[in-house]
């Protein structure tokens, strides 16, 4: 398959802000792992911002724009370190790709990064994608940023013609009601149809599911499933659960692709 796996900051980071080491060296062992046998996967990764904050020693996540943006160059290059570091280790080449809403919307450049993205998987290597944090804010609008990178992998998906879109976090997936709240909320294991009511359910107003990012994430599935690609949502605290996925077993939460039977 072609598998495109998105990484939240939670997945990637201990509560700390810092790199949570043992599950990144996990994480890149499993997807080298996958790849040997047969999968072409691309990576779409968050963490630049907080990987900087480490790297130059800030107090915390800086308030103001500019720094945030110095800190997202800062931690790019960081956060790319490792991923060239842990993959090379298993043989495996990296390459980055920063994207903006304008090379998304944009006819032309959208169509040379569906090239260079597909070159780059004919080429063996494993794509690593993050939106250019450095150069474009929340602040400009929503004609230059992507805006997170939930939608920004299910873009990545569509553009690649991945036929998985896994979406790791720190969530087990989407849920008949919070959790936290209510003993006797239980995962949704199967989605077939994106409806009013799931979508009232993930981002109601109010809602910890919507604070906590699940309307993005169905936002995602519509785009993903629509461009005939699952999309499951999973916890990223045991990467090793890819190989579950990877298998067919049944893990987290399941989108099923428009026109899709199984």
């Amino acid at each position: 398959m072609r598998i495109v796996v998105k990484l939240g900051t939670s997945t990637l980071t201990h509560s700390t802000g810092r790199l949570n080491i043992r599950r990144v060296e996990t994480l890149c062992k499993t997807l080298s792992d996958l790849k040997n046998a047969g999968h072409e996967i691309v990576l779409v990764t968050s963490g630049a911002i907080g990987m900087g904050v480490g790297k130059l020693q800030l107090p915390g996540r800086p308030a103001d724009m500019p720094t945030k943006q110095a800190a997202a160059a800062v931690g790019q290059c960081e956060l790319m370190y490792v991923y060239d570091k842990l993959f090379s280790e298993y043989h495996h080449t990296v390459a980055q790709v920063l994207l903006t809403g304008a090379d998304v919307r944009d006819e032309r450049r959208r169509e040379n990064m569906r090239n260079t993205l597909l070159r780059l998987l004919e080429l063996q290597a494993i794509p690593v994608v993050n939106e250019n944090d450095a150069v474009v804010t929340d602040e400009i609008g929503v004609h230059n940023t992507i805006g997170e990178n939930d939608t920004l992998s299910a873009i990545v998906a569509e553009l690649t013609e991945a036929e998985l879109l896994i979406l790791l976090s720190d969530i087990d997936g989407l849920y008949t009601a919070d959790p936290h709240r209510d003993p006797d909320a239980r995962l949704i294991e199967r989605v077939e149809e994106i409806t009013p009511a799931l979508e009232a359910l993930a981002g109601g107003s109010g809602s910890a599911l919507g604070t906590g990012g699940m309307a993005t994430k169905l936002s995602a599935a519509k785009l993903a499933t629509a461009a005939g690609a699952d999309m499951i949502i999973a916890n990223g605290r045991n990467p090793e659960l890819l190989y579950q996925i990877a298998a067919g077993e049944p893990v987290g939460t399941r989108f099923i692709a428009k026109g899709r039977e199984s």
